[in-house]
């Protein structure tokens, strides 16, 4: 099992505009459960620890196998969600890894 973990920071003039901006990016998200071959779980947070070097948001993800992740990347319906957030991220980092299946 691969595990995707991607985390951004926001943009947002205010921070009720940045919050829209998380909300948004969640839904686009969330949007892709059942969706997209061996895509296993997916789960969306918001930092809540308020620290500044946090970044706002974080996805992770769990792929049945690296060809799965892979395939994710030109998936139609993750290239709709990259093309939702694209403008709203100012920051993203990512950290792929193999995981234990629980």
């Amino acid at each position: 099992m691969i595990r995707h973990i991607v985390m951004w920071n926001v943009r947002g003039a205010s921070r009720d505009e940045q919050l829209a901006n998380i909300e948004r990016l969640k839904a686009s998200f969330h949007s892709l459960r059942g969706r997209v071959p061996g895509l296993l779980h997916l789960e969306v947070g918001a930092d809540s620890s308020g620290v500044d070097y946090a970044c706002d948001v974080v996805l992770v993800s769990d792929f049945e196998s690296q060809a799965a992740l892979d395939a994710y990347a030109t998936h139609p319906e993750h290239l709709r969600v990259k093309a939702e957030i694209g403008d709203m991220r100012t920051a993203r980092h990512q950290v792929d890894y193999i995981a234990a299946k629980d």
